[in-house]
């Protein structure tokens, strides 16, 4: 498992009101059990290192057509609009973030949502 990538992840995921890590078989990031992200790298021997994100309704499609290079629908959760992102390409970690906190965001009770306004 590459250190460096799940290193970053980690710290945006934990920097995020409540959430905790997971790991079963893979680090798994959620907020009162609900999970918004999951890290995988290699997964069933596919070569990538890769951040599947929670995704809103629609969301998925934008950004794997803009670029098929770095994002992916994921197996699995792809189908319920989660999408996949490259850690093993060129790495834009401000772009991460965002997609992250949009992740937390869908499964965030409002309360917890509005801290993120208030940073």
């Amino acid at each position: 498992m590459q250190k460096e990538p799940l290193e970053r992840v980690r710290a945006l995921c934990l920097a995020l009101p409540e959430a905790t890590e997971k790991a079963e078989g893979r680090p798994a990031f959620q907020m009162r059990g609900k999970t918004f992200a999951m890290y995988m790298d290699n997964h069933h021997d596919d070569g990538r290192v890769a951040l599947w994100c929670k995704a809103a309704p629609g969301a998925q499609d934008v950004p794997v057509r803009a670029d098929s290079e770095r994002f992916f629908v994921p197996p699995y959760v792809g189908p319920q609009g989660w999408v996949g992102m490259r850690l093993d390409r060129d790495i834009d970690w401000e772009e991460v973030g965002a997609i992250l906190v949009d992740a937390y965001r869908l499964q965030a009770p409002k309360r917890l949502a509005a801290l993120l306004d208030q940073h």
